[in-house]
């Protein structure tokens, strides 16, 4: 039983690394990737990683359909072979890590704890910046483990899912949140369930991109999603635009909608030796290693470009004086020495 992922990057280099080992670890053999406008090497790494066979990499450079740059590449994908033999299909973002609760923490466990579903709905649990100031070349899943309340009332975005769905002719297109194009005489027969194993209603087989509020939606799998990062990798966030509206500058609003830390989340870690496993081995390739490197090192000089510019500057002021939804360890310390830099910076470099 094959499981393809579908992925939509743009100056991500520094992060595909861990994304691709900790999907491999989950149980994906196939991906499928595209690229768009890339300054950090992460066309280039794409190709080295095709070239060795862990994904299949397609330049998605335009011109672009009115929906965006996403949804201009999953229309593509549509009609890719990968996606034509998959069995099962999910598309994600580079800052979403599949996280399954039940027995070897893998798809084949999910599967067997559900085996009458058709699609399986991944509820998002949000991971805040844990006071992260400063952008560090450590792994995600190790560094951001403050989330969100596993029950939440707002916003409603807390409750987006992606959709992890049996490629069975149900649905002809893969889509951001949930799959498209209804085959009606298929439809009838579509088994949707929720992260808990509990079976859902007939708006979910064609409509809903969220789970309902106000409930645990996570008791066999969750989707860690870290929209945010450290500060200053959200600067570059702000620069690069939304996934599915690149044009849209994001603001403050985005921060504070995301930025929780209540609770701490662990969870994913079960999965941490075969995920470093896999990364070393990625990293044992001298190539892949430079073009890592080289990912970070950009990722790095741009936010000092970036730094010189409003409404960057901005943004990343408010963002030092902005605290997160729940105090953490060392915090303090760490928003003092980096509003001291950022101070230091626009003495150096005023308006």
């Amino acid at each position: 039983m094959s499981h393809l992922a579908i992925l939509c990057v743009r100056n991500e280099g520094a992060f595909l690394l861990e994304w691709l080992a900790h999907h491999r670890a989950v149980g994906f053999d196939e991906f499928l990737i595209f690229s768009n406008d890339c300054q950090d090497g992460t066309d280039a790494l794409l190709d080295r990683l095709d070239t060795l066979g862990h994904v299949t990499h397609v330049r998605n450079d335009g011109p672009y359909d009115k929906g965006g740059i996403q949804f201009t590449a999953l229309k593509a994908a549509a009609k890719h072979k990968l996606v034509r033999k998959a069995d099962w299909i999910l598309p994600l973002d580079v800052d979403e890590f599949v996280n399954i609760h039940c027995g070897d923490h893998t798809l084949g466990a999910l599967h067997a704890a559900i085996p009458d579903a058709t699609a399986i709905t991944l509820t998002w649990r949000l991971f805040g910046a844990n006071a992260q100031v400063r952008y560090n070349d450590a792994p995600v899943l190790d560094t951001f483990i403050r989330a969100a309340p596993a029950v939440m009332y707002w916003p409603w975005r807390a409750a987006m899912f992606k959709t992890l769905y049996r490629n069975d002719g149900t649905y002809k297109k893969p889509g951001v949140h949930r799959p498209r194009d209804t085959n009606d005489t298929k439809l009838a027969s579509a088994r949707w369930f929720d992260g808990n194993a509990d079976p859902l209603p007939e708006p979910f087989l064609n409509k809903r991109i969220f789970s309902n509020y106000g409930k645990d939606n996570y008791g066999l799998v969750q989707l860690n999603h870290y929209p945010l990062g450290a500060m200053e990798s959200y600067v570059l966030k702000a620069d690069r635009g939304r996934a599915v509206h690149s044009e849209d500058l994001l603001g403050l609003d985005y921060w504070v909608e995301r930025n929780f830390n209540t609770d701490e989340d662990t969870t994913i870690q079960s999965l941490t030796a075969p995920r470093a496993q896999m990364l070393a081995e990625l990293k044992s390739d001298p190539e892949l290693a430079k073009l890592h490197g080289d990912a970070v090192t950009w990722r790095r000089n741009r936010f000092e470009e970036l730094l010189q510019k409003e409404p960057f500057r901005a943004l990343f002021g408010r963002l030092m004086m902005t605290p997160p939804s729940q105090p953490v360890p060392r915090q303090a310390a760490q928003f003092m020495v980096g509003y001291a830099n950022l101070a230091r910076k626009i003495g150096k470099n005023p308006p």
